[in-house]
Order: structure tokens, then C-alpha cells, then sequence
């Protein structure tokens, strides 16, 4: 449930003081923002998203947001009389669910959130990664976690061979704001459904980003008693993937999230986009919001 409770002056106030060296630090840099989960579902947490992307790119920041769209994506299946399976995270692809990724992605979920952007104040931009040949792609061959000799075949799952960023570093200039979705294309020119953790962690390191924030339905990574972990390690990571604390969905966005940690990318933070603003609290405030993971 959303806390309605409202801000007293002060803090408003104190909000505000804490917000400008932050501000100062991190203007002319680029955040990219992984946007999935209930942030995308719920009207008044879509409304607070666009918001605070349009004010990033207000006070200087340049923010891309990568999206997902799982539930969408599972809607429109279902109408379909398909259902969606998952290998290790990875949504299985075959053709027919390849062209409802396309639809959904592509179409209905990207120009929602460039609506919402637009209406908010901002210029939002839809790309995927065919747009300037921004996001070329091979088959990914998915090893089995338990047994690496063993392959799963995930039918048209991209794995992301290069990020050419031309397209997005000219929008920036020009003070649009990319909305992108994880679609990549093959030597053949066909389609690949790429998971948006990767993606929004393999654009993290391409464009030297300082931040990577990637937005999800809990308040961070959580042990096995439901507590949060503030601060992974690679070495803390490894023990929790292999007690099966981390599995399912969050195998690709913790491996995504330490690969841009290891390539440069200042700061990766996974935090509880339920929460509204909860993106400006862990950019804009002396505040550590979420699970934040360090390359050493």
C-alpha cells in the first residue's frame, strides 16, 4: 500500500538541501534505468516514474530507461491460448511468441511510457535495438546452472554480441530522452526477445553510465529470513546462487548488474520500484536505498 502521509515543510526543506550536491555531482551523466515490475502496472507508480525522468533530465542528468513487460507480454499469450514458459530466468521463445514480444514491446508497452513521459513534461524517444543498429544479437545458448555440459534450447532468446549507442547518445544531445526496448536483431535479420536486465546493464557499460538502477516488485535482494542486503559481493553472490537464495528471475539482473559493476559502471542499485519516487530517494538523498552491488 502507498504511504499517503503527507511531507511536513521542514522536511520538504531538508529533502531539498540534500538533493543539490547531488544534482551538482551527477550533472552531464547518464543513468540508465531498468523499468519492470508493478512500477509499470500500477497507474499512480507510472505517473511517479515519468515524473522523476523527466526531472532527472531537468536538472542535467541523462536518464535512458530500458523497460521490460513480462505480465503484458503473459496477457497477451493468454489470449492467444499460449502459455509462457521459463528456463532459468528466460522466457522460452518460439516464433509465434517472438512476434507477440515484438507487439508488445515494440508497440503497446514503449509507447505507454513515452505517453507518460511526453505528458509529464518530457521528450521521450521509443527505440529497439534495431533503430540505428544499435543492438546486435546471436542465439543464446543457455548452459544448465547444475550441469554446464547440458544446453537449453529457448528458441529466439537473443545473447547481445554489440551495443552501438550512436542513436542514443544523438538523442541525448538533443535533449531527448530513449525509451528502449529489449529487442536485439540477428546476421539474418531476425528478432531476438533479450532480457531487459541485460540489456539495461550491457547499455550501463557501452555508454559509461554512472549509475545503473533497475527497478523491482521487493525492496531489494533479501536472505532467506526476508532481510535486505544493503551490499553484494561477487564472493556473497556466488554462495547465494548456489543455496538457491538467488534463482528464477533474479539469476540475469544480479549477472547483469555484476558484469556493469565490474566494467566501470559507478554505482548498481536494485531497488523496490513499488515504492513511489523511490528512484529520486537513492539518487537525490544521503539516504542507501535498496541492495547495491560492488564489483570487489
Amino acid at each position: 500500500m502507498t504511504d499517503t502521509t503527507p511531507i511536513s515543510p521542514a522536511l520538504k526543506a531538508d529533502l531539498l538541501s540534500q538533493a543539490l550536491p547531488y544534482i551538482r555531482q551527477f550533472h552531464g551523466k547518464t543513468m540508465v534505468i531498468k523499468y519492470g515490475g508493478n512500477a509499470m502496472t500500477d497507474p499512480a507508480l507510472q505517473k511517479a516514474f515519468a515524473e522523476d525522468i523527466v526531472l532527472l533530465k531537468l536538472v542535467g542528468i541523462n536518464p535512458v530507461v530500458v523497460h521490460g513487460g513480462g505480465p503484458q507480454i503473459e496477457t497477451a499469450l493468454k489470449r492467444l491460448g499460449k502459455e509462457g514458459h521459463f528456463i532459468q530466468g528466460m522466457r522460452v521463445t518460439d516464433a509465434e511468441t517472438m512476434e507477440v514480444v515484438e507487439w508488445v514491446l515494440g508497440g503497446e508497452v514503449q509507447q505507454d511510457i513515452v505517453g507518460l513521459i511526453n505528458q509529464a513534461g518530457g521528450k521521450a524517444v521509443g527505440l529497439t535495438g534495431r533503430d540505428g543498429a544499435m543492438i546486435r544479437a546471436r542465439k543464446l545458448r543457455l548452459k544448465d546452472l547444475q550441469d554446464p555440459a547440458m544446453e537449453h534450447d529457448v528458441g529466439q532468446v537473443g545473447d547481445i554480441e554489440a551495443i552501438d549507442p550512436s542513436v542514443v547518445k544523438a538523442l541525448q544531445d538533443d535533449q531527448f530522452i530513449p525509451v528502449v526496448s529489449p529487442i536485439g536483431f540477428g546476421e539474418h535479420n531476425e528478432s531476438y526477445n533479450i532480457n531487459a536486465d541485460v540489456v539495461a546493464s550491457h547499455l550501463a557499460m557501452t555508454l559509461n553510465a554512472e549509475k545503473l538502477l533497475m527497478l523491482t516488485n521487493i525492496p531489494g535482494v533479501l536472505d532467506k529470513q526476508g532481510e535486505l542486503l544493503t551490499e553484494l559481493t561477487p564472493s556473497r553472490i556466488d554462495a547465494l546462487c548456489a543455496d538457491g537464495t538467488i534463482s528464477g528471475g533474479m539469476l540475469p539482473k544480479i549477472a547483469g548488474a555484476l558484469d556493469a559493476a565490474r566494467s566501470g559502471v559507478n554505482a548498481v542499485h536494485i531497488i523496490d520500484g513499488r515504492v513511489p519516487h523511490s528512484m529520486l530517494l537513492e539518487i537525490l538523498t544521503d539516504t542507501p536505498y535498496g541492495t547495491m552491488i560492488c564489483a570487489a
